[in-house]
């Protein structure tokens, strides 16, 4: 019984040495004078009420604050096991109160809060480095070993064998790394990636350094920023978390009201309306897996992979119907951008191409694939939970405005830029072990692990009803070129032998065909225009370059306007570029800016696109230019003959 008691008492004593642990501030004030030690405490009590109460109970130690003589440029540091030392040339400052209306170059704003800012950073660094015991569990171990030893028991008690040492890290957290841009390598299980792209829109460049001054930065302005909830809404979201849980996170006191969705930019090709668009993630409905289906041409032979946000219409409640709201639906696709004409195959495998998060229509998605370059689309829904679902939209929105990587064809595609969006996004736990360098290969393993469900397939008449599918425009010339070999004596015995030829030797046939075949034949010259425009195009580049090298003059306007599109465009992907200073998404103050500078780049892209058209047709070879004037020409009097057989047969005149 008397053995019992003791036992009762020791576990007592242990439990209470440790919830009496916290964090303590000591000032180091013997050389200060007595105004000096009362400015010195109020800010490190200002710093100790910023602190979250699990960050002050586990770095349950005595800091020694101390000012001393420091370079100028640095407020203040902490060595690896002594306290934190705090720039002496800044005390007077503080001590007369002309530091709290110092303005300085830095991104706190005043000196003042640059020193508040630097305590806070410099006790995340003890908080996050985690390489000693707590000093109370360090404390209740000993006298649980020594009431163990004077009690005659050999071994550790049961209540003190939990007493061992423990790691309090942030900057060595998976889930940290990835949302702080040191992801995970795809293709090198474990390995993480050693550059940090998240470049644009950065409260201090410091943070990009490593992981530690990572966390310690942005600790800085998730207790000092109201705002910042507002501007990195995933690494809040995770580090309140942290300090409290999922259930009940902890946040500062002061939080700002947010803008009402995420800001981006719209890529789109129509510089008619402006670029600026909104994403409220309460009407994102499901988030797909878009897959374009590979074809022969080198850099697609493997599809290419994008992710489909499917947003209900305004006032329409989050349902299925929500998928056939296609004009609200937006397509996240990471892209090489390309500033300048040709694409290189050498400049794609070594990174010289930045990889950027770029936002576009979904209805210039699926004309861009599936009537250009005749590729199919399947859309499959992720199975997401609402939270994870919702969390994706942000992080890809923070990507959108932040990161600027390097293109490689073969290890950091598309494939594997959206891969590491979906795991830092949703968190998925599934995600974390998944591994793909291909598109279609990282569908299939999508599949396989239960992360999207491709039974949407299975009915292929039902998967283009509702959108889960959108087939290439090669399957209906081809069944166009059925009906015409069928209703004419045409010699061609493919779709490809009847494009090939030239327009001339297709025009003759128009006058011998009836209302179903010149329905055909319209839809056949269609796709020989656009295969045109593409020849157009290529040799307009090749022309262009080689002109360029050699100065050829006649190329001097269009390839000016040329040049100056591709440089204005570069805002559509890095959006960042059109605002200065704020970092994060951007809010409701910058907004009327980022209005009014998007509108005035894509009113010059509109105007520098109108002289590239007026221009761009004196540049072609003679015999391409003829034969993309008589492709138009065939349209025409096509148009105006359906509209003669469709009079003919009594039915209403066609425009």
């Amino acid at each position: 019984m008397r053995f019992a008691r003791a036992w009762l008492l020791l576990t007592t004593l242990c439990l209470s040495s440790i919830s009496q642990a916290a964090l303590h501030l000591q000032l180091d004030g013997e050389s200060l004078s007595t105004a000096q030690r009362q400015a010195s405490q109020t800010l490190l009590d200002e710093a100790m009420a910023a602190l979250p109460p699990r960050l002050i109970s586990q770095l349950d130690r005595t800091v020694a604050v101390r000012w001393r003589d420091l370079p100028e440029t640095i407020y203040g540091q902490a060595g690896r096991f002594t306290g934190i030392d705090l720039n002496a040339g800044l005390l007077v400052a503080l001590t007369d109160g002309s530091a709290a209306q110092t303005q300085t170059q830095r991104s706190h704003g005043t000196v003042r809060q640059e020193l508040l800012a630097t305590v806070l950073h410099e006790l995340t660094h003890l908080y996050d480095r985690g390489q000693y015991w707590r000093a109370s569990e360090r404390q209740a171990l000993q006298r649980c070993r020594q009431r163990a030893s004077s009690l005659g028991d050999v071994g550790l008690p049961e209540d003190c064998r939990g007493q061992t040492e423990r790691r309090f890290t942030l900057s060595d957290d998976p889930r940290l790394l990835d949302l702080a841009g040191w992801p995970q390598q795809v293709g090198r299980r474990g390995e993480r990636e050693q550059t940090n792209h998240q470049v644009a829109r950065t409260p201090d460049p410091y943070e990009l350094s490593n992981p530690r001054e990572f966390v310690a930065v942005n600790m800085e302005y998730f207790l000092l920023d109201p705002g910042y909830a507002c501007r990195r809404p995933s690494l809040v979201r995770y580090l309140s978390e942290h300090f409290g849980s999922v259930d009940t996170p902890w946040q500062p006191a002061q939080q700002a009201t947010c803008a009402e969705g995420y800001a981006y930019l719209n890529a789109g090709r129509d510089f008619a309306r402006s670029p600026l668009g909104s994403i409220d993630p309460e009407r994102v409905y499901q988030i797909d897996y878009l897959l374009a289906e590979a074809n022969q041409a080198w850099a697609s032979r493997w599809g290419h992979s994008m992710l489909r946000l499917v947003i209900c219409a305004p006032g329409r409640p989050r349902g299925p119907d929500c998928r056939l709201d296609l004009d609200e639906h937006l397509v996240l696709s990471y892209r090489a951008f390309v500033g300048d004409v040709q694409l290189s195959s050498w400049d794609g495998l070594t990174g010289a191409y930045p990889s950027r998060l770029f936002v576009l229509p979904l209805e210039q998605v699926i004309e861009e694939y599936t009537k250009v370059e005749l590729r199919s689309l399947a859309s499959i829904p992720l199975t997401l939970d609402r939270p994870q679902l919702e969390q994706l939209v942000a992080r890809a929105a923070e990507q959108h405005w932040s990161y600027d990587g390097d293109y490689f064809f073969v290890s950091n595609n598309c494939a594997v830029e959206t891969l590491k969006l979906l795991r830092s996004g949703s968190q998925h736990p599934q995600l974390q072990a998944l591994d793909s360098i291909l598109p279609n290969g990282l569908l299939d393993s999508l599949a396989a692990r239960g992360l999207a469900d491709r039974s949407v397939l299975d009915d292929a008449a039902e998967a283009r009803r509702l959108g889960y599918r959108f087939d290439s425009f090669r399957d209906r010339y081809e069944a166009m070129f059925k009906v015409l070999s069928q209703r004419l004596p045409i010699p061609q015995t493919s779709v490809d032998s009847w494009l090939d030829q030239p327009a001339s030797a297709r025009q003759p046939w128009f006058a011998q065909a009836d209302l179903r075949a010149s329905a055909a034949l319209l839809l056949l010259e269609q796709a020989a225009l656009r295969r045109q425009l593409l020849l157009a195009q290529d040799e307009l580049k090749r022309r262009y370059l080689t002109g360029r090298a050699a100065q050829d003059p006649t190329l001097n306007k269009a390839g000016g306007a040329l040049e100056q599109i591709l440089a204005n465009s570069g805002f559509l992907s890095r959006p960042a570029e059109l605002l200065e200073g704020g970092y994060g998404l951007p809010q409701s103050a910058e907004w009327q800016r980022l209005e009014h500078e998007s509108q005035v780049r894509q009113q010059q892209l509109r105007q520098l696109n109108d002289d590239l058209d007026q221009e761009v047709r004196s540049l072609l070879e003679p015999q391409r230019l003829a034969e993309l004037e008589a492709s138009e020409a065939n349209l025409a009097a096509l148009g105006e003959h359906l509209r003669t057989l469709h009079k003919a047969s009594g039915g209403v005149q066609l425009p």
